[in-house]
């Protein structure tokens, strides 16, 4: 190829290149944020607001005790472990007699996003109940997966495999409850079906907040696309993302480069209300932010065919907490509810003006329901006091939605 056709070639990319991967971003289903409405004042000056964000929450900032372990593919697969205090006798000394293992909470981050995601839960429930928060494999601190390298397809079912391999190391014995969020309940799901001894013999409860079991294809995200374009952007997006997944350094640039454009677009696919603490926004971002264009590209397809409707019924004898948001468009309320046809038994909570990341958006809400999931699970004392729902002492404002209960019976 020619220098000038060369040339041409990546002038398109500049050109488009950042509208194609916003537009991946999205249709994928990118379940994160914005920092905050767009400013009318200089690019200089919405980056010192950025800056000024970053500085003033300490969202994410929540360490546990460090550990990894390797999936079947040998990625390495970050965790930290939050564990309870060690009880003390009437003199202050520690009781060292031996006890049946404490419960476990095991959390499940979904896609572009961390265990930092659980930020407001992890802080109200340390000390509360012992937790287990992991990084999902390309994500966070977790090694990419060595199979992509290979060029082997991201799928639920490994994801599935790979919170085994987490369960196996962080949490060898014990009962479970298991919390996944949007992906992460997807993995939960592919748990059960693969490993339903495990399920039947450790796990006490689920939540699924903001997930799906199946039929994503047919999700339109908010675009008024006739039915014809919304099949035509389907059989196209993967193409795309895998031409933009091989351009990661060009993509990256123009993200950043365009980043209020960036903002814009994918805000309303976050959060449903537009009272989002400023800071609670921009930790979103940079949670997004940290996500390479070609995981994007790697994990889109696997969405696609997701199918664990059958796999549900590994959790029909189990507490089951489901939260959805009435203004999610990455997994639509309809998703949540059609996990409750499958199992009636299961709580449902439909959260008003609630977008896909309802646990940043409305953290005591989401939090309080977690909590009466432990008490029901008895994985805690009902008297136990699940205080503060995790508020950052940054003074955020989010805080209370207004819900749709709609239990078992």
């Amino acid at each position: 190829m020619g220098d000038g056709v060369g040339d041409g070639v990546s002038e398109n990319w500049r050109k488009a290149g950042w509208a194609g991967a916003a537009i991946g971003v999205i249709a994928a289903g990118a379940a994160a944020g914005v920092a905050m409405e767009r400013l009318t004042v200089g690019r200089g000056m919405r980056m010192k607001a950025r800056l000024a964000l970053d500085a003033a929450g300490d969202y994410g900032s929540l360490r546990g005790t460090e550990g990894t372990t390797r999936a079947e593919d040998a990625t390495e697969i970050y965790y930290e472990t939050d564990e309870l205090p060690e009880e003390k006798g009437s003199r202050g000394r520690l009781l060292r007699r031996k006890a049946a293992a404490a419960p476990t909470v095991v959390f499940c981050h979904g896609y572009c996003l961390s265990q930092d995601s659980w930020h407001f839960q992890r802080a109200a429930l340390r000390g509360v109940v012992r937790s287990v928060y992991w990084d999902q494999r390309s994500h966070g601190r977790s090694a990419r997966g060595l199979a992509q390298a290979d060029g082997e397809p991201v799928t639920i079912e490994q994801l599935g495999r790979d919170l085994k391999a987490v369960i196996d190391a962080a949490a060898p014995e014990g009962p479970l409850v298991l919390v996944g969020h949007s992906m992460g309940g997807m993995t939960i799901m592919a748990l059960a079906e693969q490993f339903p001894g495990l399920v039947g013999e450790r796990v006490l409860g689920v939540a699924l907040i903001g997930t799906s079991s199946g039929g994503l294809g047919e999700v339109t995200y908010g675009l008024p696309l006739p039915a014809a374009g919304l099949s035509a952007v389907r059989r196209v997006l993967p193409g795309v993302l895998r031409a933009l997944g091989s351009q990661v350094e060009l993509v990256e640039k123009g993200r950043r480069a365009t980043a209020d454009l960036f903002a814009g677009m994918v805000k309303r696919y976050s959060f449903g209300s537009r009272e989002v603490d400023p800071a609670v926004a921009r930790f979103a971002e940079r949670l997004i932010e940290t996500t390479p264009i070609d995981v994007v590209a790697e994990f889109y397809p696997a969405f696609q065919i997701h199918d664990k409707s059958a796999a549900l019924q590994r959790f029909a004898d189990i507490p089951v907490t489901v939260i959805a948001g009435d203004r999610d468009m990455i997994t639509p309320a309809a998703h949540s509810e059609a996990i409750k046809a499958e199992l009636p038994a299961a709580e449902l909570t439909v959260l008003e003006s609630a977008g896909h990341l309802m646990m940043l958006e409305y953290p005591e809400t989401v939090t309080g329901l977690l909590g009466d999931l432990l008490v029901r699970t008895g994985a805690v004392a009902a008297a136990t006091n699940v205080g503060g729902h995790g508020r950052s002492t940054a003074g955020s404002t989010a805080g209370t939605a207004g819900s749709t209960p709609q239990p078992g019976h």
